[in-house]
């Protein structure tokens, strides 16, 4: 099957056209021929480029660069940057600008530099690919490719001399090894030049002449693809200046220098014309398995500048809420038992930390070894199985959907794996041998074809249908063992060949692999348009490691005649991954935004934000008058300095009005549209906003706090009285219709992902949740023992209660996650018996102290947070602090209707640290406020959205029952719940 490609797609002609556009008006006269071959020959008058650069610019809506060379610039010749995001056709388009700049300006000598081998070989088979496509576009124009080598150095003269187009492609690796600290080699001594590479030394077959002297003679437009990993060095840049080029064309998807861009297709605007594939994320959830004896090995290496290794490691730990991950860290002679309370550790005491790279554990004294990230007593495999049977479900899925829409659609999934031996190894004997996930694949695979729901589809032999592309390494001819490599070894070369080359032959029907497996091979420079689902087999490790791993499957789907699908019912990417939807998205969010770079932030205002409005059916408002409405905005406070929005942008409340100067108010619903886009109320957000909070000190002048403080800030005890069968009775009844004690258990998740301006974040969900239990021990605990370390009730006691229960196999199925909620449940009755008992007194002499409201370093989230208005001016300081953080939307409208009220002398929103003693924990009244009518009254309110105590929280009731019963003891203060702000201040 053959690859079609469509030279008429709008977007790529945009960026060809703009990057032709800068070079419009400029001279193609002059002497091609030189010394040692036939150059470029474009005369760049740097003011007509900076003209030409601007117009393109502001027709692109992009904003303008100041000049065409950068202050402090490394390069003296100009470059131009096109941002395109991966999966729409980067290559394409500049392979096609370089027939467009033979074709228009008669430009002949291009030099493709990429920075890895993964790369070099994408482009080279694209070149083959699209070399039919070309000539047939061109009227049969001839033109070379090859690679440069440096044992094929007649390429270089051909390069050179020949008078048709020439396509030279060489990675930075080549001819940057020994650019060295020089800028010219000329200064070498004899022996300093015997260690140059052989592109830098003179050579007796090319007459003496250096064989990059025959590249910079002939001025050679270089095309830089993925720049940030090309040219990201000194040393890197220094040898791209050896090149001599005429000007350079940059492209790539996350630009981290972009030098003077000429075209912009991010991935908001890829994905929201549908250019590339859709997201979704399948989230394997796992509960921890508190049952058993588990440890993880989460780092290993040297901290700062030891030189000995350590390393830290997850064990579990009880309390009296359950049992709680905790991380101890490790050295020599550590015993685990020290670090925790929970049996099992006993033996776990570290023999030896081993932190050679690659081939990191550590060895305890029972003789249990632990690589990074490898767990015991978890369940990792679970997840993994699990993971490789949603991939495999998911692959049926879209088989089955395809058939039924009658397209003819190869479906592919790629799993990337973290140890090749886990998929594939070979035994003393050199015989190949399943590792575990090839086998959990043909397990899952075997099953699911045999469903009913997948009966329709083809049958296929389940060996013939998964594979692994890995770098070997042999011995005498036979292969010995498969490596875990990096991605840019020697070894790694060959498979990226293998599958460059198997690239056309994965899309055909009658090739049966339609599972690829992979380890680091596979994360930059192949990709394969028909991949619809990606499985992470492995913790993802780099920050760019899932925007890297979608990267894969992002491009449009083909069908079986090569022709591009553009349907997006049919263009969806699934991710399965071992996370949530929630933390896939905040991870991928802020790696894009790393990736992007610049400042760049999802729901940041850019200055040109408004550029494209329509002024009328011919003019938009222009970068210019964005820039001015961006300033009054700011000025009005909807946005703050980086052009974030500010809580004073409110769209959705019914009086709010946008405030512009008047020359824009004709497109106010225009603007708030624009600034809306940057709002998504699915938006996953690094971190919430804060600011910091300022305690006025002023307020302790106001007679009105002295006296409620004198009032409230006694100190108090309670006591405490109940009956033991009250308390057996009601636990039993509590155990009886406690919720379902579920084994452990995965959850699968199948979410629909949106990308906009604001972010990345949940669209729908695709399919309900589902569960799957595991098996999660083999002892049970001792129950009753347990139950005691946790109630402190008596053994007796506890006897009487479970008896009574009937839920023991629960316990069986369970019997950590059982203890836990049975403890809560017995603490709950617990709790309600000793609230009807409880009596609070005052602690002679312990108050607490006014100082504490002037706390160092406060904050509050902006998001939930509303700022005093009224309440600080004047003579008489109303309350302590400039925000009031509210939790929720009562809290807000107290805030805000106490805020300068004439007959509220004093208010606060009471402090954190200001709390009650209970028997279900400190507790922490909402409102302090004096009110003056016809007398001073002192209010202590708990705002909740209802009286109905049954539509409450129980810890809620409990709490709200003791703070009457403290208020009570100390006198003077009127305590009430309130259900709107009326009853706030009603006495």
């Amino acid at each position: 099957m053959k690859l079609k490609f469509n030279p008429n797609l709008d977007y790529q002609q945009d960026a060809i056209e703009s990057t032709l556009s800068v070079f419009e008006g400029l001279s193609t006269s002059g002497e091609s021929y030189r010394k040692l071959g036939i150059a470029n020959t474009l005369t760049l008058d740097p003011d007509k480029l900076l003209d030409n650069l601007h117009r393109v610019q502001e027709q692109n809506f992009i904003e303008k660069s100041p000049h065409l060379f950068e202050p402090g610039d490394d390069y003296p010749f100009p470059n131009f940057s096109v941002e395109m995001e991966t999966g729409t056709g980067k290559t394409y388009v500049y392979l096609r600008s370089i027939f467009e700049l033979h074709k228009r300006l008669g430009l002949r000598k291009f030099i493709i530099v990429v920075p890895s081998v993964a790369i070099r070989e994408g482009v080279l088979s694209s070149l083959a690919m699209m070399k039919g496509h070309f000539r047939s576009l061109y009227n049969k124009a001839p033109f070379d490719h090859y690679v440069y080598s440096a044992k094929d150095l007649s390429k270089v003269r051909q390069f050179a001399t020949a008078n048709t187009l020439q396509i030279m492609v060489i990675n930075i690796q080549a001819f940057q090894r020994d650019a060295g600290d020089v800028d010219s080699y000329d200064s070498l001594t004899p022996e300093e030049i015997k260690k140059l590479s052989v592109i830098h030394r003179e050579q007796d077959r090319m007459s003496g002449v250096k064989p990059i002297e025959f590249i910079q003679d002939v001025r050679p437009v270089l095309i830089i693809d993925e720049p940030q990993s090309v040219d990201n060095t000194p040393k890197a840049r220094r040898a791209v200046n050896h090149l001599k080029p005429l000007f350079a064309l940059r492209y790539s998807a996350t630009h981290r220098n972009p030098y003077n861009v000429v075209y912009q297709l991010g991935p908001v605007k890829a994905y929201d014309m549908k250019l590339v594939k859709q997201i979704s994320v399948a989230s394997i959830q796992s509960q921890s398995n508190v049952n058993q004896t588990y440890l993880k090995l989460s780092k290993i290496g040297y901290s700062g500048k030891a030189k000995t290794p350590s390393a830290s490691v997850i064990i579990f730990e009880d309390t009296p809420n359950g049992t709680r991950e905790k991380t101890v860290k490790l050295k020599q002679g550590t015993d685990l038992s020290d670090h925790s309370n929970r049996l099992g550790y006993q033996g776990y005491v570290v023999d030896e930390i081993y932190a050679e790279p690659g081939a990191e554990f550590v060895r305890f004294a029972n003789n249990i070894i632990l690589e990074p990230e490898q767990e015991k007593g978890g369940i990792h495999d679970d997840v993994l199985k699990a993971q490789i049977r949603q991939t495999v479900e998911e692959h049926f899925k879209k088989e089955r959907n395809l058939q039924k829409q009658g397209l003819d659609v190869k479906v592919l999934s790629l799993f990337f794996i973290d140890k090749v031996a886990n998929y594939r190894y070979y035994d003393e004997n050199g015989h190949v041998q399943k590792g575990k996930l090839a086998r959990w694949f043909e397990e899952a695979y075997s099953e699911l074809a045999a469903s009913s729901l997948f009966s329709d589809l083809p049958k296929r032999n389940v060996e013939q249908v998964h594979n692994g592309y890995f770098a070997e390494v042999k011995k005498r001819g036979k292969v010995v063992e498969l490596k875990d490599t990096s991605g840019t070894t020697a070894s790694d070369a060959e498979v990226y060949e293998l599958i460059m080359k198997d690239k056309e032959r994965l899309l055909d029907e009658s090739e049966p692999l339609r599972f690829i497996f992979s380890h680091s091979a596979l994360k930059e420079g192949w990709d394969n348009p028909n991949v619809f689902q990606i499985c992470t087999l492995r913790e993802f490790g780099s920050e760019k490691e899932r925007r890297q791993t979608l990267g894969r499957g992002l491009r449009l789907s083909v069908d079986a005649n090569g022709d591009r699908v553009f349907d997006p019912q049919v263009n969806r990417l699934t991710v399965v991954a071992s996370e949530s939807f929630e933390e896939y998205a905040k991870n991928l969010q802020t790696e894009m935004e790393k990736d992007i770079g610049g400042g760049f932030k999802f729901g940041r205002v850019p200055v040109i934000a408004f550029a494209p409005l329509a002024i009328n059916d011919t003019q938009t408002l222009g970068q210019e008058k964005s820039r001015h409405l961006w300033q009054a905005l700011k000025a009005e406070g909807y946005l703050d300095a980086k052009g974030d929005l500010t809580a004073r942008f409110q769209p959705d409340d019914m009086y709010f009005q946008l405030q512009v100067p008047p020359e824009y108010q004709p497109l106010e619903n225009e603007i708030i549209d624009r600034l809306r886009s940057f709002m998504f109320a699915g938006r996953v957000q690094d971190a919430r906003k804060r600011t910091a909070v300022t305690y006025n000190k002023r307020v302790e002048l106001n007679p009105d706090f002295k006296a409620l403080w004198d009032k409230i800030s006694q100190k108090t005890r309670y006591s405490i009285r109940f009956d033991t069968q009250q308390l057996i009775d009601l636990a039993s009844h509590k155990l009886q219709n406690m919720p379902v004690v579920k084994p452990v258990t995965l959850t699968i998740d199948h979410t629909q992902a949106k990308l906009t301006d604001a972010g990345f974040g949940s669209d729908r969900q695709i399919s309900t949740t589902k569960e799957r239990y595991v098996s999660s021990h083999e002892v049970l605990p001792d129950l009753i023992g347990a139950l005691q370390e946790r109630t402190h009730l008596t053994r007796g006691t506890l006897l009487t209660i479970i008896r009574g229960c009937r839920r023991l196999g629960e316990f069986k199925a369970n019997p950590q996650g059982f203890i836990t909620e049975t403890a809560r449940q017995i603490q709950k009755a617990l709790d309600e018996l000793l609230v009807d008992g409880i009596r609070y007194e005052k602690l002679a002499g312990e108050h607490f102290k006014m100082e504490l409201f002037d706390e160092p370093e406060l904050e509050a989230y902006l998001d939930r947070s509303y700022q005093v208005q009224h309440g600080n001016q004047g003579d008489q300081v109303q309350t302590p602090y400039d925000y009031i953080e509210c939790d929720s939307h009562i809290e807000r409208m107290t805030a805000q209707a106490l805020d300068g009220a004439e007959n509220v002398k004093f208010y606060c929103k009471l402090p954190r640290w200001f709390t009650i003693p209970t028997p279900v924990g400190d507790y922490n009244p909402d409102w302090a406020v004096v009110l003056e009518e016809d007398r001073k009254v002192y209010l202590i309110r708990e705002t909740k959205t209802t009286h109905d105590s049954d539509k409450r929280r129980l810890e809620e009731n409990l709490k709200i029952l003791c703070g009457e019963a403290h208020f009570e003891a100390l006198g003077g203060v009127d305590y009430k719940v309130a259900a709107s702000v009326a009853e706030v201040t009603a006495v």
